[in-house]
């Protein structure tokens, strides 16, 4: 696992990105569009640190991409919807990507989708408590980065992994 943050090439694909958002940024406010548009900024798996050239450290969380410790699931997450989020403010309950389509349903004034997956996070974006739940992972099989078949469950401070070949549970308080 990488434990250092010092690849170049890795460093050139964040800065180019974080360009390429200013300017999608800077369109919306140039059509006059930023005042009526949810911008969601995130990733699809932790950094990818646990092979393939591991070209970033997701420390001082474990683990990364195809992992299910806190540095494969847990990703960056921003929201900006004027009018509902404030600039700055942190949401610290957990989220998980099928909530975004009920926020973004309610967003657009479109009925809530018939799946019962994720929640409207609308509530927790304005600063109201949200009701917590448990979060699911299911990882049924090998990944190239080292992952193995397991599940995992997230309810509260507690985290529960099974690694499926072995049956074996690990028990944390995050």
């Amino acid at each position: 696992m990488r434990l250092a943050q010092d690849h170049p090439v890795y460093a050139s694909m964040v800065n180019a990105m974080d360009e390429a958002v200013g300017k999608v940024l800077k369109g919306l406010d140039e059509l006059g569009l930023a005042k009526s548009t949810m911008v969601i900024f995130t990733s699809d798996n932790g950094g990818l640190s646990t092979s393939e050239g591991w070209p970033t450290s997701n420390l001082p969380l474990r683990g990364g991409k195809g992992w299910l410790y806190e540095g494969g699931i847990r990703e960056p997450l921003i929201i900006r919807w004027p009018g509902v989020s404030k600039p700055g403010s942190i949401v610290a309950e957990p989220v998980i990507s099928p909530d975004f389509f009920a926020t973004i349903a309610k967003a657009c004034d479109a009925p809530a989708p018939k799946h019962r997956d994720g929640v409207n996070l609308t509530r927790a974006l304005r600063g109201s408590d949200s009701p917590g739940r448990a979060l699911y992972w299911h990882y049924p099989h090998y990944g190239n980065q080292g992952g193995a078949p397991g599940s995992a469950i997230r309810e509260g401070n507690w985290k529960l992994i099974e690694w499926l070949e072995e049956g074996q549970l690990e028990l944390y308080n995050l």
